[in-house]
């Protein structure tokens, strides 16, 4: 293998600049030419392609965002956009690709996969942290603590107007975000895809503390809980218990994907790039480079979006406990 390309693709999440300057890097050091993909599988269809040199990433670990663009491509679910993908990836010679992303990103790779054998490696770049083959996702860790410093200023407010906010984070179908940043800033309650708690619960809850003279309260709402958003919780539980008190809505967001990543993001996204050019130059093909206990694992691009991840069961009820 001679010559490799590296995209991002779907929401984009910190690190993934630090990712594609490991991949650069990684793959310069192993005596590869490197492309960069602008735009993910659109830049593919359009040919949109240009190569990447050592220089090309200075500069780049501390932001946030990606460099090479990121876009959500229809073009690509078709037969025909796949084929003109490929056709603009034989003519610059690419042999491998590794893809930034997350389920989407390796749904579409293991397609491309299938119609044209081009090696493909995944590195895991989503906030959600949702992806089996992988304890950390890149992105994750600085989206939480982005979370946690807002729900720690609107604890000052909740507690100094006896207030009780419903604070909505990001988590479609995932509640990584919600129950991680919930333990850590000290929510009452956190409300997750994964597990039921309907309305009448958290007036229980709600109503049982202000039995013990509980004045403020936080509710972390991931925003795919079944129950709804938090707008929609908190109208429920002002009908449930009218006039009891004071209750605001806080929605975080998209500042949730943005920022500087963290120190444990940008050396994740470093491991995780150099893998997967060591990866793809082992033979590797169809899997996405992961972390699990510390040690560097591949797993099928097929496992990682069919296979659940399950929250643990110990940190929900960490909640429970911490916040009598």
């Amino acid at each position: 293998m001679k010559k490799i390309a590296v995209f991002t693709s779907g929401g984009d999440s910190p690190g993934m600049n630090a990712c594609v300057r490991a991949v650069v890097r990684g793959g310069i050091y192993k005596g590869l030419e490197v492309f960069g993909i602008i735009r993910g599988y659109n830049g593919m269809i359009q040919g949109n392609i240009i190569p990447l040199q050592s220089h090309s990433v200075s500069n780049t670990i501390q932001k946030g965002g990606t460099i090479l663009k990121s876009a959500r491509s229809k073009d690509f679910m078709t037969p025909e956009g796949r084929k003109k993908a490929f056709e603009n990836i034989q003519k610059l010679g690419i042999e491998g690709i590794v893809a930034i992303g997350g389920d989407g990103t390796f749904r579409g790779a293991a397609e491309f996969y299938k119609e044209y054998g081009i090696p493909t490696v995944g590195c895991p770049g989503t906030i959600d942290n949702d992806l089996y083959g992988t304890d950390y996702t890149i992105g994750y860790d600085t989206a939480i603590n982005t979370a946690l410093d807002a729900i720690d200023k609107i604890r000052d407010t909740a507690d100094s107007h006896d207030r009780v906010f419903f604070i909505e984070v990001m988590g479609r179908d995932s509640g990584y975000i919600a129950i991680a940043c919930g333990i850590a800033g000290g929510a009452e309650i956190v409300m997750v895809p994964e597990t039921l708690m309907d309305s009448d619960e958290v007036a229980s809850i709600l109503q049982a503390g202000w039995n013990r003279s509980k004045t403020s309260s936080i509710i972390v709402v991931a925003e795919g809980d079944e129950e709804g958003n938090a707008q929609e919780v908190a109208e429920k539980i002002k009908t449930l218990l009218p006039n009891q008190f004071d209750i605001r809505v806080s929605t975080l967001g998209h500042i949730q994907r943005g920022g500087s990543p963290t120190a444990r993001d940008r050396i994740l996204a470093s491991r995780l790039g150099l893998a997967a050019v060591d990866g793809l130059l082992a033979g590797y093909k169809n899997v996405m480079a992961g972390v699990i206990n510390d040690q560097i694992v591949f797993t099928p691009f097929e496992d990682t979006f069919q296979k659940d991840k399950p929250i643990s069961q110990e940190m929900i009820e960490m909640v429970k406990i911490l916040s009598i």
